[in-house]
């Protein structure tokens, strides 16, 4: 991973706040042993024009998915957005290709319906928001669907539970990347009650 490490987090119209902005903080407060930020996190939509999250948050991205420079790590998170999203096969397909060419690919909640509407979660173990288990075998047939973790690394593909879930699988991708006391820092500057387990 070269650094620093570029984060690329999808949004789009009906994104669960927490989902997106959670890592967000996590990844744009971590600093270094160097006390340098070893992340540089860009927010990605379809088209430069504002986003509304849920609850009508508005969010201005600052790229497009046309004009996005190359991310060392793609996040997805979910939202109810996503229920029309995995419809959208441009969207999908800039999806799928992101995260071919990415060296981690993490999704937070229903974001996990996205990457396998693209087929990106064959084999894998992943799981999701509580009430989106059964949507999630639809979306991933082929995949191991679980409900007892909250988030689960399969090496490239990171898949978080719901909502705040996308904090401690941020968390641990810090840890992973720069090591567990880099991540301790972020999570005690960030004075979160961080259990450290998956």
């Amino acid at each position: 991973m070269n650094y620093p490490c570029k984060i690329a987090i999808l949004i789009f119209n009906e994104v669960e706040v927490l989902d997106f902005c959670g890592p967000f903080e996590v990844f744009s407060i971590t600093k270094g042993n160097n006390g340098q930020s070893p992340f540089e996190v860009m927010i990605v939509a379809e088209d430069e024009a504002p986003v509304l999250a849920r609850n009508k948050l508005s969010i201005n991205p600052q790229y497009a998915i046309t004009n996005c420079p190359k991310p060392d790590v793609l996040l997805i998170p979910g939202g109810p957005g996503t229920r029309k999203e995995i419809y959208n096969d441009e969207l999908l397909n800039w999806i799928k290709s992101t995260s071919i060419a990415s060296e981690l690919t993490l999704s937070v909640c229903t974001g996990s319906l996205l990457l396998g509407k693209a087929n990106l979660l064959d084999d894998l173990e992943i799981t999701t928001h509580h009430g989106a288990l059964d949507l999630l075998r639809e979306a991933a047939p082929k995949a191991i669907v679980r409900s007892d973790k909250r988030f689960i690394d399969n090496g490239k593909y990171i898949i978080a539970a719901g909502i705040s879930a996308g904090i401690d699988m941020s968390l641990y991708v810090v840890g992973k990347l720069l090591g567990q006391d880099i991540a301790e820092k972020t999570a005690k500057y960030m004075e979160y009650d961080w259990v450290v387990n998956h």
